[in-house]
């Protein structure tokens, strides 16, 4: 029978791996970091229902910044982003 010492084995830590980091790039679908500012008009009758396509400079009159350049796009961003699309192709 083999003698065991009174001290347990010392073991090196492992290694540790740090993931590699990339950027998500640039675009519209989520994570990415948006290319231009977003807006989208509201309604002017005071009902505050967006109307209209997305634009990148602000309309004029009431308007919504849905993302702003350089801000991450969300999934409340790509939400209101594909509504808007949605809307456009709804009306022809």
């Amino acid at each position: 029978m083999a003698a065991r010492g009174s001290k347990p084995e010392e073991t090196a830590p492992a290694a540790t791996v740090r993931t590699q980091e990339y950027d998500a790039g640039v675009g519209w679908d989520v994570g990415q970091t948006a290319p231009e500012d977003a807006y989208r008009a509201l309604d002017a009758a005071g009902t505050g229902s967006p109307t209209g396509p997305v634009v990148s400079s602000h309309p004029g009159g009431y308007a919504r910044l849905i993302v702003a350049k350089g801000a991450v796009v969300t999934d409340g961003v790509k939400r209101e982003l594909d509504a808007a699309e949605a809307d456009k192709t709804e009306q022809g």
